[in-house]
């Protein structure tokens, strides 16, 4: 996958040193929180879509998300809080 040229300048102004890319409120900071909650959510609505597949029992409730949790990630940026969606039945593992 290749960006935008205008994409790229867009996230880069405003840029004067390597702190402001790889600091503690950098631009890698925010993109890899941005990303991991983004493909987080995806793994929430692909899990809750299986269950919806799957037929009704006894229970006519079925499960939903339910608030998120927050955790914290380690890498060359330093530390990030993301959050992790919960599901009611607490059945959702993320796999990221």
């Amino acid at each position: 996958m290749t960006f935008r040229p205008e994409l790229l300048d867009e996230l880069l102004k405003g840029y004067q040193s390597p702190e402001d890319l790889v600091g503690t409120g950098g631009i890698l900071k925010q993109l890899t929180t941005a990303l991991v909650e983004r493909c987080l959510n995806a793994e929430m609505a692909h899990h809750l879509e299986e269950e919806r597949a799957e037929p009704v029992e006894a229970t006519p409730s079925r499960n939903r998300r339910n608030g998120h949790s927050k955790k914290t990630i380690k890498g060359e940026f330093g530390e990030a809080e993301i959050a992790i969606p919960r599901d009611r039945n607490g059945a959702f593992e993320p796999v990221i």
